[in-house]
């Protein structure tokens, strides 16, 4: 196995299902009770989700997450 098999089986793995909408999506907003949400739907729940644009409160357990890299 080279490289670029290695990377496309590591990319292949990195694919997240929404909580919200049930899609696969190359990018999720974590949280660490393991509630994931995709950009476009976090773009639509964003105004009950954060009040100030820093940080966003998971809907399942209430924790507070950054917006930055964790």
């Amino acid at each position: 196995m080279n490289a670029n098999e290695r990377k496309e089986i590591r990319r292949n793995k990195r694919v997240k299902i929404c909580h919200c909408c049930g899609k696969e999506a190359s990018f999720c907003w974590n949280c660490k009770c393991g509630f994931s949400i995709c950009q476009t739907c976090m773009y639509e729940n964003q105004w009950g989700m954060t009040c100030n644009g820093i940080t966003w409160d998971c809907p399942d357990c209430t924790e507070p997450n950054s917006y930055c890299n964790q």
